[in-house]
């Protein structure tokens, strides 16, 4: 049973910066491509980047140049750096384990997320 556990979520002012981390359990990640994922209040959950094994990214247009995506597979951990946080990027980000290269298909495993807060 694959089970993931987001964290590092918090409240920031609009150009910080926050890296969250998700734990994974119940799958070799080195086997998968992974992504994280946010949903905004009022919105459905979007696709925000996703890092393929050989190592290539794809991201949403709003976050290229300010989000990466990395991971540590001998300790099955998923990270997504975010720098120069802007309001609109205020959302409970989820971390997927299974995912094709451009996250449009995703497993059905999620966590609980973690809340990200930008305000002034």
């Amino acid at each position: 049973q694959v089970q993931l556990v987001e964290s590092g979520g918090g409240s920031v002012q609009p150009g910080g910066s926050l890296r969250l981390s998700c734990a994974a359990s119940g799958i070799t990640l080195d086997n998968y491509a992974v992504g994280w994922f946010r949903q905004a209040p009022g919105k459905e959950r979007e696709r925000v980047i996703c890092g393929s094994r050989d190592g290539s990214t794809w991201s949403e247009d709003s976050v290229k140049g300010r989000f990466t995506v990395s991971r540590d597979n001998a300790k099955s951990l998923l990270y997504l750096q975010m720098n120069n946080l802007q309001p609109e990027d205020t959302a409970v980000y989820y971390c997927n384990a299974d995912v094709n290269v451009d996250g449009t298909y995703y497993s059905n495993d999620w966590g609980q997320g973690t809340r990200v807060t930008v305000s002034s």
